[in-house]
Formats: C-alpha cells, structure tokens, sequence
C-alpha cells in the first residue's frame, strides 16, 4: 500500500489560533487489503514531505508528490448533485498522531449516482479543519476545486468540498471508486455554537469532539465530519433543518459496507487501551518503536472489518480507560469516576433479568459505557456504546439510563424506529414496573405534543416521514415508541416478546432493505406470533407510510337496561383522522369496569357494544397509549343515565 504525510499549512491559513503544531511525522506504512491504487497526497496549500509505496516486491520507494488542487471562489457542485451522491462502501486507513491532535486518511469510497440524470463530477465534503490531498478516479489522478461551504454539519461550521471532475459522467444508477487522501488537525471547535451566541462553557460541553492524547472522540457528521460525506449545507436555527440532515445522512448510509484500519501515535507514557469504531470495540495492539525517540514513542493498531453500517453516522473513539465489568457490560472509566462503577454495576445487575424476560437470556453484544472526560459533557449513544458521564447518580436514575442503553446490547436493527424505538419502549416499560402503568403513559404522553406539531394533518399536504424510513427522532423514537404500545395491546405481550426474541438483525439488512416494500421481517414474525395473524392495516397507516395520527371522539352513547341487573352500552366512535388505529374502550358502572378494543378506520366510525353489571356512569375511549392530534383520552360522563 502507499500512504502520504504532508504539513498541511493550510490549516494555519483558515485556523491560526487552533493549530500551533504541524503534522509531519512519519508514519509507519500498514498493509491494507484495498485494491492497489496508487495514491500520493495532494494537499490545498502545504507541501507534500514524502510518499512511502511498498511495491509487490516488498521494496520501498519514495515519489514525489501531486501539484497543488484549484481553490473555487464558490462552490461548483448543486444540492442536486450532492443529494444524488450515495456512499455504499468505506474502506479507510486514519493515522492519529494525538500529540499533534492531527489525523491523516486515505479512503476508498464507492458512491453509487441515485439521480435519474448523469453526474459529471463528485461532491465530496470534509471538516475545514482538514484538507484534501490527492483524489484519484480510476487509477488516474483527478481535478478537483475546492471550496469552503458554510455548515453546521460540522462543529467548525464549515466543510471543505472538492468537486471530483469524473472521466466520464457517472449514470444513474451506475457507482464508481474514488481513492482520497486528506489530512489536518482536529482540536476542539464549537465554532457553530459560539456564533449563535451559546454560552462557551455550555458550547463546549456539547461540542466535545476532537483529538488529543488523552482522549478522542469524533461522533461524525453533525458533529465532525471526519470521513467524506456529500450532504446539502444547513445552518443551526433553520428550523429542524439540521437534524434532518443528519437523519437524512444515517438513512442514506444505512447498508453500507465499512471497513476502518486504525494506526494511533502516542507519546511516551500515553498508551490508549481502549478504540471503538462505529460503537464496536476494536482490540488495540500496540507496539512501542523506540527508533522514533521519546516525541513519538509508541503506535497502536486496531481493524473493523465486514462491518456494515446501521442507521448510524461513523463514529470514532480512542482512550486510556480503566476496564470494569459488569452485567453484560463492560465500563471504562476515569479514576476521579472509579467511585461510581460499584452503583452502575449495580443498576446493571437490577435491569437484566427484566430484559431477559422481554429480550432473550442473552444479548447480541455487551453494552460499553465510554467515561466522558468532563462531567458536563453531553452524553452520545450509537448502538451498543453509551459515552457519558460515569458519575453518582440515584439508583433510580442509572436504572433508567440502562434499561434503555441496554436494549441496544439485545436490539440491534438496522432500521431506526426498531433500534431506537424498541430501546424506548424498554425504557417506558421499565417505568412502568417500577412506578406504575399511570407514570408510564405520562412519560409518553409528554412527547406527544411534539409529535402531533410536525405530522401531516392529512396525506395529501405531507408525504410525512413513515416509520421505515423516518430521519427525525420525534418519528423514530417518540411515535415508534407510541407504535410498539400500540402492538403491545394489539397482539399481546408473549407474541411481541417471542419477535422481538426471534428478530435477526441481519436478515433485516439486504442491501436494498430501505427500498424494500411488503411485510418487513418484524412484522413477519409479529404475525407468527400472534394469533391474530393479519397486522397489515396495522403496519400500512404507522410503518410503511404516515397517515398523520389519529383524531378520536365520542359521538354518541347509548345505555340500555337489561335483565338480572346488567345494561347494554353502545358507544359510537369516529376519527376524523386519517391513520386507523385500535383503542381500549371502557365502561365504568359504580361497582365495575369492562374493557374492549375496537378497530377504528380512518376517517371511518365504530360502534362498540358492552355488556357490564351495574348501571354504566362513565365510558372512556383510549387509555393514552394511541397518539393523537389532540387528547389521547376521551371520557363521557353518564351521571343523567334513567
């Protein structure tokens, strides 16, 4: 393989104050399983030091490095073009020299053309703390001007954005291979947030990332864009712009293959024991080079490979931890934090046995718990990694945290509303066991304002944003939340534990899943389980589009006296809402309440008729766990009643 290293003096053009120290130290070649595409780094405006090549002969040889590329006046590519570009695979070499908080990357990404016209060139997009090298297309090296964006999709708020003149335009549908190399240094920025007028102290506690000796931490894009994206600018205040970008961005990326080969320079002394790439734990070996003297004294190494990208932004960590065990958990931890690891153990302990009966006796991974360095620090989750604070908190409190972290070591789905969906469902379930169903369904019902503002009145003003391929967490989270409440009623708590027991992640994940239509392989099971079989009308209005949600009333009841003291309630329901839905309807009498569920069309009416002892005072429709525009609980009171 052949990797470069420059002195990226470009950095010091656009960040003067950041970047005292110059990335120039040699790094040590790796071997590298990507096609052997030759690629020496061409920078913005630095000089290119050296490129090291290993022939197939095992030789070493030293070339010169690439001119320099064009610096656009303005941006070339369109929101067009860059909302065409789809990235279906990674495959990366990162070099961190943490002293220096410098990374260098070469990267072999495919992009795949989803536009229906031709493109002429590749949008490609970085963090303007750092700089494109050298970008090559077939083996040959490629033109590309380059032009700072303003973004908020990076804690600078900006990108660098090379537009990649292609040889010939790539068709629709059609990918191709770009080999990019870049490099910089990435310290901690809340540029973004600085500008809007945050609070520093509070800036930089929610924009942590950045690499340094003691810890690195990169969440990826719409925090750092450490890896090439190709993503539409949005700035912080437009509206929810922004985090719709960022779920727009994991939607897209969802089935990619990933592939990442870490190499870490540390200083004497500094030795990281701990690297997570995409959540996942990567064993780190490391080896101590003393021929690099005491500045650079040691490198360790660490490869994900076969990995394939959920519903997640890549993510990368790098720490020196101290390792705790606990119930299928493993936490890293800061020595000022040791203190806390005894009452997070022990909510560990006191969660698992509830997930086991909901989840399986066994997880698909352990949970890691990543010690934050500030205790402020905003926390951040991806799959099976929390990274946070490992400070003292009231039992209750952690019990919570890990009820729901803890999901995500049982449910891993490539699909958002089941990953995070189910992960809060757990966690409503979890309140629910320890104070009550009522506390429980006031905990749903305080996302449900939020969720009610931003669904479609009707199908035909918004296509809205269906479960299966939701990028705002209001959706993902908040109504898939309400949507397995939903199933919990409607198919039964034995029938939705044994689908969620029996659900595989991977055959959920075809390389086309997100354009799949049909029975998705949850509701497959779901309809297994249960005995009634046919959830279709069910997944059609919540999962597989957005009818908007449900507008429920009470239109009409109609008590009438029977004999040996019973009454005949008839209730009549309607909804102007266009999303069907099944409630609890209930009849209260001074002595007694019975209970039954009616299917609800949209825009449809149901006639619900009850038997029940005593004479009926009260009937309520929906309990609270049906979301709807307005209220999610209908009482008519019968105190008139002959």
């Amino acid at each position: 393989m052949k990797f470069s290293v420059a002195c990226p003096r470009s950095l010091r053009h656009f960040l003067p104050a950041l970047l005292a120290p110059v990335f120039c130290a040699i790094l040590i070649a790796q071997s590298h399983t990507a096609p052997p595409v030759q690629a020496a780094p061409q920078q913005s405006n630095g000089k290119v030091i050296f490129s090291r090549s290993t022939d197939d002969s095992g030789q070493t040889t030293t070339v010169a490095g690439s001119p320099t590329p064009q610096l656009a006046p303005a941006p070339i590519a369109t929101d067009d073009e860059r909302k065409a570009v789809t990235f279906v695979a990674f495959d990366m070499d990162v070099h961190l020299h943490t002293a220096d908080r410098a990374i260098a990357v070469r990267a072999l990404v495919t992009v795949r053309n989803d536009a229906q016209t031709p493109l002429v060139h590749i949008p490609l997009q970085i963090s303007s703390s750092l700089n494109w090298e050298r970008i090559r297309v077939l083996g040959r090296d490629a033109a590309f001007p380059v032009a700072t964006l303003n973004s908020d999709a990076d804690h600078t708020g900006q990108l660098h954005e090379a537009a990649v003149t292609l040889p010939q335009p790539l068709g629709p549908g059609q990918s191709i291979q770009l080999d990019a190399t870049y490099s910089g240094a990435i310290p901690q920025s809340a540029q973004r947030l600085l500008v809007i007028g945050t609070p520093q102290d509070v800036a930089l506690r929610s924009d942590w990332d950045g690499i340094g000796v003691p810890f690195t931490g990169l969440r990826g894009f719409g925090n750092v864009v450490w890896y090439p994206v190709s993503s539409v600018p949005v700035i912080l205040g437009d509206g929810a712009r922004l985090f719709d970008e960022m779920g727009e961005h994991k939607l897209r990326m969802a089935g990619a293959q990933f592939r990442l080969h870490l190499t870490v320079e540390f200083p004497h002394g500094k030795t990281p024991n701990v690297a997570l790439i995409n959540g996942h734990p990567a064993p780190l070996t490391v080896t101590t080079v003393d021929s690099l003297g005491q500045e650079i004294n040691g490198v360790a190494t660490a490869t994900l490979d076969n990995s394939v990208l959920g519903f997640e932004a890549p993510s990368l960590f790098v720490a020196a931890r101290t390792p705790h065990q606990a119930a299928n958990t493993t936490l890293w931890t800061l020595p000022i934090d040791e203190a806390a690891v005894e009452s997070w153990s022990a909510a560990a302990t006191n969660v698992t046995p509830f997930l086991q009966s909901w989840l399986g006796q066994r997880p698909r991974s352990q949970l890691t718990i990543l010690d934050l360095p500030d205790p402020d620090d905003a926390p951040f989750e991806t799959g099976a990694l929390l990274a946070t604070s490992v400070r003292e908190a009231s039992p209750e409190q952690l019990q919570n945290v890990l009820a729901h972290a803890l999901t995500h070591a049982w449910m891993q789905s490539p699909r958002a509303w089941l990953s995070e969906g189910v992960a809060h469902f757990m966690g409503t379930l979890w309140v629910e066991k320890q104070r009550g169903r009522t506390r429980a369904l006031e905990q749903l019902e305080a996302g449900r304002t939020a969720l009610a503002l931003v669904e479609p009145a009707s199908p035909g003003i918004s296509a809205g944003q269906p479960l299966a391929f939701a990028i705002s967490p209001v959706y993902y989270r908040t109504k898939a939340t309400y949507f397995f409440w939903m199933l919990r009623d409607v198919a039964g708590d034995p029938a939705l534990s044994a689908a969620l027991r029996a659900y595989d992640p991977a055959a959920d994940a075809s390389p086309g899943y997100l354009r799949d239509r049909g029975p998705g392989e949850f509701e497959k099971l779901l309809e297994q389980a249960s005995i009634r079989r046919d959830l279709t009308w069910l997944f059609a209005d919540w999962v597989d589009a957005d009818k908007g949600l449900p507008d429920l009333s009470i239109d009409s009841v109609f008590p009438e006296a029977e004999k040996t003291g019973q009454w005949l309630v008839a209730v009549n329901i309607s909804n102007a809402g266009y999303a069907s839905c099944e409630v609890p309807v209930t009849v209260h009498s001074d002595t007694n309440a019975v209970t039954q569920r009616v299917v609800v069309p949209g825009h449809g009416k149901a006639v619900q008729r009850i038997l029940i002892v005593g004479k009926p005072v009260r009937v309520e429709v929906n309990d609270g766990t049906v979301p709807e525009t307005q209220s999610s609980l209908h009482v008519t009171n019968l105190e008139s009643t002959p």
